[in-house]
């Protein structure tokens, strides 16, 4: 297996410069802090940056967890790939996570330096210094199962891959756990006005009678229960609420949506008014 170890220090910009690398020189995944990424794709791992510390980020990106490490190194195997960039802040720490990952020593290094202008590094690290946001190299729908509940935004780019054709790429920003710009919480009371003024826009439900929702480490639930109009659509427009809650709930709080429930347990006569 061809293994590229790219190394530069925290801050300078690894992340969201490594998808445009792997594309033009034909590299189909990355280890990046603690993930194995396929194409795109988050196979297996656990993001460094959802720990709590900064310390245990550390011991992440490195899969000093032996059930991290094997659970990484077995689906590298599994995967069948030909090609692998290896991301660290050093050299000496791309060749530690190879050889715990047991996939050989990297055949070449880049450097930062290598492929970023000092210009690209400096905006780098002052929006590093200034935001405490940090890039997954994968698209946002693939992060945010580990990040649900926090700074999430995509950044989409163009890339040519080794023979030249163009392809779309998506990264993530994010604000890792351990950031000192603190914590992102949603009030119960925004998710249920979000469900009660898009349930204002379908005719056929007279109320929202109840709305909750449990959040838990991959993401969060929430079951709805309104009242319809007797005779209408009732059971079109809680599909259509469902869809609409969805989309709203995700865009607008960045949490990843499990499940939404909708049950319909009342009606009303056109002529009553709503309790």
């Amino acid at each position: 297996m061809r293994i590229i170890g790219f190394s530069g220090k925290s801050g300078t910009g690894k992340s969201f410069a490594s998808a445009e690398l792997c594309g033009k020189l034909g590299i189909e995944a990355v280890i990046d802090d603690g993930l194995f990424i396929e194409k795109g794709n988050i196979i297996a791992g656990i993001s460094a940056k959802k720990q709590p510390t900064r310390l245990g980020a550390v011991k992440t990106a490195i899969f000093t967890d032996e059930k991290h490490r094997s659970s990484v190194a077995e689906a590298i195997k599994e995967s069948g790939i030909t090609s692998i960039m290896v991301i660290g802040t050093s050299d000496r720490m791309v060749d530690e996570i190879c050889e715990r990952l047991e996939i050989g020593k990297p055949d070449e290094y880049i450097h930062i330096e290598d492929v970023s202008t000092p210009e690209q590094i400096e905006k780098a690290r002052r929006l590093r210094a200034s935001a405490g946001t940090h890039i997954i190299p994968a698209p946002t729908m693939q992060v945010k199962k580990q990040f649900s509940g926090y700074f999430l935004d995509p950044r989409k780019g163009f890339r040519k891959d080794e023979h030249g054709k163009g392809q779309s790429s998506e990264k993530t920003l994010v604000r890792p756990t351990y950031s000192y710009m603190g914590d992102f919480v949603i009030s119960d009371k925004v998710i249920s006005d979000i469900v009660e003024h898009l349930a204002k826009d379908e005719e056929a439900v007279s109320d929202v009678l109840w709305v909750a929702s449990t959040n838990g480490e991959e993401g969060m639930y929430i079951r709805i229960i309104i009242r319809g109009w007797y005779g209408a659509a009732v059971r079109k427009a809680a599909e259509s609420l469902q869809k609409r809650v969805w989309q709203a709930v995700s865009y607008m709080t960045a949490f990843n949506i499990l499940g939404i429930e909708v049950e319909i347990r009342e009606f009303n006569m056109k002529n009553e008014k709503s309790a």
